[in-house]
């Protein structure tokens, strides 16, 4: 029997099955299968067009008892935001992760749960739901049983999962944001390695992310596998001209951006630029429950090992830093009264409070909208960087006549050169690589770089596709 009473599985080969992150850039759920374990690595929602947002709604792509663990390379919500989904399902087993990555995902987990229950509310009071009444994906109950459930772990320690015959899981640091892994699976005899999302060598807060090990098959991410990124402007000049354009007008910046991360990098660019006189000294404030949570996260010294040395001190110089932390407060902002900078979140303005500052602030031409991250297809960030005159939200269209820049500096996604050097970076070429999480033409581009580069199989492959690992 195995660890959860349940009947050991055999089969002829252990095998890899892709139940997400497959033909778009969310949703990353992998399904590793051994003689002795059955191991879930990432358990993400899926974000963007309607089309692929629908799938969180469907049946789980496994039945989620039989799972007997669940490995996270990071706490984003599409790599853990099904977590409280799959525990709803019947899931009893432990969700493995390194300790920054379980603190963020607790977070991260409730606010997906919170928000998830305030929009069904007010759908239902609004009545613009199809669906009666309109009902959460899941519960702020289901994401603490989730939470309960993570099992911190550290860098480079083997967690055995399933019986005697079960798999080992390694966490490798990834970079990307705190807590980021790569996840190396080996069962039956057979090694995978996960990329989850590998994050760059010049990270503004992070150390940057150790050597690949050894395995014989490879899944990485492919978010921007068909571009290079552009030289970093240490001084953010767009961003500056920007703010400063807005200011004059008397309009507000606002800042969508991921309350993990995104949030820390902008305020440190935000900071220096005040310090530097490059823009005015003006209220910054953030508006994010989850980010300023997420900020203590990042400065707690048990996580010091991989942020930079002195980083986050920088914000100290920000003298007109300010925290909105009740809903009243958030909504004021709508009407500043005198100009302001403000964070919130979600970077891609798909919920959170941002939404309302967008709805409030996007009719007006004196405001500015500073896109800084990956845009999904299928989002509003995605629609305002495509030049979109209107923006629907809460059931009604909102005009756009606030100027909207993209930035190209705050990026923590490795691009094209830099997924194909974390390759070469292996102790010898993988036999086998499959290339997910990416829309199709960064994944095609990427499988063709590796087909060029290394002497190996490469593949993109379909939503639910099972491949042998032996």
């Amino acid at each position: 029997m195995s660890s959860h009473g349940r009947p050991e599985r055999h089969g002829p080969a252990p095998a890899l099955t892709f139940l997400g992150a497959a033909g778009t850039v969310t949703g990353s759920k992998f399904l590793v299968e051994g003689e002795g374990a059955r191991l879930m690595v990432d358990c993400g929602l899926y974000q963007g067009e309607r089309r692929w947002r629908s799938l969180n709604w469907e049946p789980p792509p496994v039945d989620p008892a039989s799972v007997d663990a669940v490995a996270l390379t990071h706490a984003h919500l599409d790599h853990c935001g099904y977590l409280p989904a799959l525990v709803r399902g019947g899931f009893d087993g432990p969700v493995h992760a390194t300790s920054g990555t379980a603190a963020l995902a607790a977070v991260i987990l409730r606010d997906s749960a919170h928000l998830q229950e305030e929009e069904a509310e007010g759908a239902r009071r609004g009545g613009w739901s199809r669906h009666d009444p309109p009902l959460p994906l899941y519960t702020v109950g289901d994401a603490d049983v989730a939470v309960a459930a993570l099992r911190p772990v550290g860098d480079d320690a083997a967690v055995r999962v399933g019986g005697s015959n079960g798999s080992t899981v390694t966490f490798v640091p990834a970079g990307h944001i705190l807590g980021s892994s790569s996840v190396l699976v080996e069962v039956d005899g057979a090694s995978v390695l996960f990329s989850g999302d590998l994050g760059r060598p010049d990270h503004p807060v992070l150390l940057p992310r150790a050597r690949p090990p050894a395995a014989r098959t490879v899944v990485v991410e492919s978010t921007y596998g068909d571009r290079a990124h552009p030289e970093v402007d240490p001084e953010h000049h767009v961003m500056a001209d920007a703010i400063r354009r807005t200011i004059r007008r008397g309009g507000s910046v606002v800042v969508p951006a991921f309350a993990v991360d995104r949030t820390e990098i902008v305020l440190l660019a935000i900071a220096d630029l005040v310090a530097s006189g490059a823009i005015p000294d003006v209220p910054v404030w953030v508006d994010s429950p989850m980010a300023l949570a997420a900020l203590e996260i990042y400065r707690d010294p048990t996580h010091a090992a991989e942020v930079r040395p002195g980083a986050l001190d920088r914000l100290r110089r920000l003298s007109g830093l300010r925290t909105a932390h009740s809903a009243e407060e958030s909504i004021r902002l709508n009407t500043p009264g005198t100009p302001c900078i403000i964070v919130s979140a979600s970077g891609m303005a798909t919920g959170g409070r941002v939404v309302h500052h967008l709805r409030h602030l996007l009719p007006q031409a004196r405001n500015t909208v500073l896109l800084t991250g990956y845009q999904a297809i299928g989002t509003r960030g995605r629609d305002l960087q495509a030049g979109a005159r209107e923006l629907k939200m809460a059931g009604r269209y909102v005009p756009v006549r606030a100027e909207v820049v993209t930035l190209d500096d705050f990026s923590v996604h490795a691009d094209a050169d830099e997924l194909l050097t974390w390759i070469g970076e292996m102790p010898h070429p993988p036999e086998s690589v499959h290339v997910v999480h990416g829309e199709p033409a960064a994944a095609r581009a990427l499988a063709d770089g590796i087909r060029e580069r290394f002497d190996c199989a490469v593949s993109v492959p379909r939503l639910g596709e099972r491949v042998l690992l032996d």
